[in-house]
């Protein structure tokens, strides 16, 4: 029985669209590999940020619905995601962040590792960790970042999520999904699949009086995890409904297909398939440069353009 291979993506909500480049393009160098819509809300940007191929796992991506309320914390959400860089790196972090006047915290030790707490520019919970098991995962190197190759990031490493009941949703996970438990620090469960290395596992927190948490501009909307191909999203979600999730039919995205559904605390988990991959309908050299479309919504890309603030290529300081 396969299991899922770890994060595919990780999806936020943004403000507006030109400030949420800014930052992930431009101060921390992620490459935009595809500029599209949100399929369901087509007057919606989606960008997709990662390595320089678009591997998964290397993938953050935005709905930027600069309308949106701030979100509110409480169970039933996932409350940061982290991104791996190599070790050593933090240094060099801090310094950049500090220059263009990120909000940030002070560097923390979570299960070994140095993290570098920082809040974007919408409010969005993230933290740049020194990770040793990135240097194996696949990773292409972005020749146009402003950063040096040395410090890049490499990826997700993981993402944290508040729930009201820890036994519930743990049960779940381990269950349907083959997660198993790494560990327990300062109030904080680690639990992983494969080997739980960088890129599979999610920090888990247990707060059974906090009220519902809610989406807005700086909250995760999904987390989306791997599988290798549609015969074994199929048997994943045949999984997840016999531990009592109810996940929406596959979905066409195009770039790969997908399944949501609710873990049992809340959290909107997606399975995502490996292919076919952002290449599919752009060259290598060029993702991201134009808006993209998905075949059944370019019959309406000229309304769908009039929707769409227009998006300028961020001139950040290179450190290269």
């Amino acid at each position: 029985m396969r299991e899922i291979k770890g994060f595919h993506h990780v999806t936020a909500i943004a403000g507006p669209a030109q400030e949420n480049l800014d930052f992930y393009a431009g101060v921390l160098g992620l490459r935009l590999v595809k500029k599209s819509v949100n399929q369901d809300d087509p007057g919606t940007y989606h960008l997709f940020y990662a390595d320089a191929e678009g591997h998964p796992g290397t993938d953050l991506t935005f709905f930027p619905w600069a309308q949106m309320a701030p979100s509110r914390d409480g169970y039933g959400l996932s409350s940061e995601v982290s991104l791996a860089v190599p070790p050593g790196s933090l240094s060099f972090w801090s310094g950049r962040l500090e220059r263009y006047g990120a909000r940030t915290s002070g560097p923390e030790v979570r299960f070994g590792q140095s993290a570098q707490p920082v809040i974007d520019p919408h409010g969005l919970r993230i933290a740049l960790v020194e990770s040793e098991d990135s240097l194996g995962r696949a990773f292409t190197p972005w020749d146009g970042s402003p950063i040096p190759v040395e410090h890049q990031i490499r990826g997700l490493e993981s993402a944290r999520m508040v729930e009201r009941d820890l036994v519930v949703t743990t049960s779940f996970l381990s269950n349907a999904m083959g997660f198993t438990h790494l560990g327990t620090e300062k109030g904080w469960h680690r639990y992983g699949v494969a080997d739980g290395k960088s890129g599979a596992h999610v920090d888990l927190w247990e707060t059974p009086t906090a009220r519902r948490g809610a989406w807005g501009t700086g909250s995760v909307h999904h987390i989306a995890w791997r599988v290798d191909d549609e015969a074994h999203q199929l048997e994943m979600r045949g999984r997840v409904t016999e531990e009592g999730a109810r996940p929406t039919p596959v979905i066409d995205r195009f770039w790969f297909k997908s399944v949501y559904f609710l873990e049992p605390g809340g959290v909107l988990f997606e399975l995502a398939t490996d292919g076919p991959g952002f290449a599919v309908d752009e060259d290598r050299a060029h993702l991201g440069e134009a808006l993209v479309l998905p075949p059944w919504l370019e019959p309406n890309r000229a309304a769908i353009e009039t929707r769409l603030p227009p998006l300028v290529t961020p001139n950040a300081t290179s450190d290269r």
